[in-house]
């Protein structure tokens, strides 16, 4: 009898925005303790997925289930997921002029304190509890007092997504593309970065067009979508036979099981 514990369940998915029917019929388990990454050509509904499970409201569910830890999240706001732990680095972090990254990070952190009753934390006290997770991921604190991504390279955006997770300890982590833009030496830092903070309380979601980052931090799972569904799961080196012969070679041969 397995002891794994269900982090994220979803049923018979169908999704549509636009009246055009991007996910169809996607299942997905996830437990805890797990990194699972989903692969597949542009248009296949990778991002969508992302979006979805964190509540994004320019897509309709027409048909299945989200489960988060058994909870029925479906038709759950946006915030509530994230209070329940439920956290996505964005593919495209937007800028945010007029507001501090430290101010940000905090005023999201004592969101989430607040959701579950717990005290808020002042400036001061937050400002030491944000070196800490500055020092585990090896940024420049220089960093806190910027704009909100503002004037920031494709890599430090991408750093500061992973500096939310880490501060706000989600139990399921959704990084839609954190490797995109990003040069060896940072994607190197990302992936050591992702790898520390798994654990075996949590699980990670990574979306990903790229064999290399599925080399540095070889996930338990890898996913092929494709036309709106998962075709295939394998393991780190189903990467390798995309990278080396393509997804179409993969959809041709799952077509003839």
């Amino acid at each position: 009898m397995s002891n794994k514990q269900e982090i994220l369940k979803i049923q018979n998915l169908h999704v549509n925005t636009n009246n055009k029917e991007i996910i169809k019929g996607l299942n997905l388990l996830v437990n805890k303790g797990e990194i699972h990454a989903i692969m597949g050509k542009n248009g296949s509904g990778k991002s969508t997925l992302a979006k979805v499970i964190s509540g994004h409201p320019s897509y309709q569910i027409i048909k299945g289930n989200i489960f988060f830890k058994n909870e029925n999240i479906t038709y759950e706001e946006p915030e509530n997921r994230s209070h329940k732990g439920i956290f996505l680095a964005f593919q495209y972090p937007i800028e945010v002029p007029g507001v501090s990254n430290i101010d940000f990070l905090r005023l999201a952190y004592n969101c989430k304190q607040k959701k579950l009753n717990k005290p808020e934390i002042d400036p001061l006290s937050f400002f030491k509890l944000i070196n800490n997770e500055l020092q585990k991921i090896d940024m420049n604190q220089l960093f806190l007092n910027r704009y909100l991504n503002e004037g920031f390279s494709g890599g430090e955006k991408k750093k500061n997504e992973i500096l939310q997770m880490s501060l706000l300890k989600s139990e399921l982590s959704i990084l839609d593309e954190i490797d995109s833009g990003l040069d060896v030496d940072a994607l190197k830092s990302i992936s050591k970065n992702i790898k520390t903070f798994a654990n075996k309380d949590n699980a990670i979601l990574i979306i990903t067009h790229y064999q290399k980052l599925i080399d540095y931090i070889k996930p338990d799972y890898v996913h092929i979508m494709d036309q709106g569904t998962i075709i295939l799961t394998g393991n780190a080196a189903t990467a390798s036979d995309i990278d080396q012969y393509g997804y179409e070679y993969i959809s041709l041969k799952t077509q003839n099981f």
